[in-house]
């Protein structure tokens, strides 16, 4: 946890921004980087951005900024709720709309938004994607939350990330939430999306060539996960890599 903080520090001491902004949701991980920002002591502004969001994540979202707004001087609020603006460019669409494609369209219309914010203030975006998601599964939206400055918790497994949020305090409504990107208006959690819980997935990407040999002996479940959380590693792929880039021949 320390080093953390110490890495943001440094590293908004070389960018020479003095400022960090970061989204959230209500869920576990906005919430862990949030309070890592805030326990830097640099100041840092939380931007809250429903797009017809299921009461309990904003209640969760809600609750938590207060928290870190009586507990940190350094933290100051945002709303900006994005619904007029999610259905006035589905008004644009000309088309049929594909479900998939309008939600991936709430985590870039709050992309933009909190990179509005961040140059406005002179701010850099923390992204709040964990291991899984970002390296494992790709289970993001791509310039969407996967448009950030810079990731703090990108490194941390699924649970290293509970860990240390209950270390820090954060509250329990968010530590025993379901998992869910706020992409749907139903409230869907990741887990249904997905498939697996994370704790099986971060089993599946910690397997070793050793652990695999034993294979034949995995139970069904433990197989069929391991079949999920490579399907999705293959599909995802062209997220978690650099973008194709031609190479001209040198003469």
């Amino acid at each position: 946890m320390t080093e953390i903080i110490e890495w943001l520090k440094n590293y908004s001491n070389k960018s020479g921004v003095g400022k960090f902004v970061v989204g959230i949701s209500g869920g576990i991980d906005s919430a862990l980087t949030s309070t890592l920002c805030a326990e830097t002591g640099i100041p840092t502004i939380l931007v809250s951005m429903p797009i017809h969001q299921h009461t309990s994540e904003l209640n969760r979202a809600h609750n938590h900024i207060k928290w870190l707004e009586k507990k940190y001087s350094n933290v100051t609020f945002i709303e900006k709720d994005l619904t007029n603006v999610f259905e006035s460019f589905k008004d644009l669409y000309i088309g049929d709309l594909n479900e998939l494609a309008l939600a991936n369209s709430r985590a870039r219309l709050r992309m933009t938004t909190i990179y509005q914010i961040a140059q406005s203030n002179g701010a850099l975006v923390v992204g709040t994607g964990n291991k899984i998601e970002d390296f494992g599964v790709g289970f993001y939206t791509k310039y969407g939350d996967g448009g950030v400055d810079i990731s703090p918790i990108g490194d941390l497994m699924k649970s290293e990330v509970r860990e240390m949020a209950r270390e820090l305090g954060v509250n329990e409504e968010i530590l025993v939430a379901l998992p869910t990107d706020g992409l749907w208006g139903d409230g869907r959690s990741d887990e249904d999306q997905l498939g697996a819980t994370y704790d099986e997935l971060e089993r599946a990407m910690m397997v070793t060539p050793k652990e695999f040999v034993d294979y034949p002996s995995w139970t069904d479940r433990e197989k069929e996960v391991w079949r999920i959380y490579n399907r999705l590693n293959d599909a995802n792929r062209h997220k978690m890599d650099p973008i194709p880039v031609f190479i001209k021949n040198k003469k």
